[in-house]
């Protein structure tokens, strides 16, 4: 069934995870006004957290916190996503033990939200702000290398490529080179192929079914699929209406060596993986002990 090999450990701050059949459940909280996904249902800040609180409850492994859109929209100013971000964050660490994670491109912003208590810089820049991997190994952070072919914000109709997985094995390779260089470790640099940023609703599905090919890399994939526009648009799902899809990507990922899942909908993603694990531990135990009787107690959990 496992097809690859995933890279068997993930760093999140102090904590190490063996991630060999297992995915981390990332739980997407946007403080913005203008999301595509919640219109902006978490920007105010009690709204934001008593999502949070549900996402814990559900049994996310990880909070995401974002507070600017990846799509056009109005200008953001550095000040503004610090006002948006730094106080979410501090929340939550005050409420909750879990790994956090900020969803910045920006250097200054992962800067003072490190010092909050976040221990991952997700940055879908693909590190284009020069002080970004200096300012995570300084703070221990862990790092997302996203693939993006213009930046963030800017509208890319046409993206073109001479071969979509090369050119994106190839950008994510050089990204994570930069992060070694940078003093950060392998097993906290982990890679995103960018699914919707800068690709046509067929390229973005392409590199979910490559996922594999990804996962080979060396590092820790990361999926980030929950309710994207592909669906919508070669599906004719509407934003509300793409649970289903959303569900099957994340158990397709896992299967093919994403490791970490970043999702809208917790509970039903951590079923899934729940799932697929447990499959995944039984066909690990009986390669390791090709005699072990089939269907053991790893799989009756389910």
């Amino acid at each position: 069934m496992m097809p690859v090999t995933p890279h068997p450990r993930i760093r999140l701050g102090d904590e190490g995870y063996d991630v060999r059949t297992r995915a981390l459940v990332m739980g997407i909280l946007n403080r913005t006004p203008d999301s595509f996904y919640d219109r902006g249902a978490t920007w105010d800040l009690d709204s934001f957290l008593r999502i949070a609180e549900r996402h814990v409850a559900d049994g996310a492994d990880l909070l995401d916190v974002g507070g600017v859109k990846a799509g056009p929209g109005p200008d953001v100013s550095e000040a503004e996503e610090l006002d948006r971000v730094v106080p979410a964050v501090e929340a939550l660490r005050a409420r909750f033990d879990i790994p956090l994670s900020a969803d910045t491109w920006r250097a200054r912003v992962l800067d003072a939200v490190c010092s909050a208590g976040a221990v991952v810089g997700n940055d879908i820049s693909g590190f284009a702000d020069p002080d970004y991997l200096a300012v995570a190994a300084r703070h221990g952070a862990s790092v997302v290398a996203t693939h993006i072919r213009l930046e963030p914000r800017v509208p890319d109709p046409e993206p073109r490529y001479d071969d979509l997985v090369a050119d994106v094995v190839a950008f994510l390779l050089d990204r994570a080179g930069r992060a070694a260089e940078a003093g950060i470790a392998v097993e906290q640099t982990i890679l995103d192929a960018g699914l919707d940023l800068g690709k046509t609703p067929a390229q973005s599905a392409v590199l979910l079914r490559e996922s594999a090919a990804l996962a080979s890399l060396g590092y820790p994939l990361l999926l980030s699929a929950s309710n994207k526009r592909f669906f919508g648009e070669l599906l004719g799902r509407g934003v509300e209406d793409r649970r289903t899809e959303s569900l099957a990507a994340a158990g397709y990922g896992v299967v093919n060596g994403c490791r970490i899942v970043r999702v809208h909908d917790v509970v039903g993603t951590v079923r899934v993986c729940r799932t697929v694990e447990a499959l995944l531990e039984e066909e690990l135990a009986a390669a390791v002990d090709p005699g072990r009787p089939a269907c053991s107690s790893e799989v009756g959990r389910l």
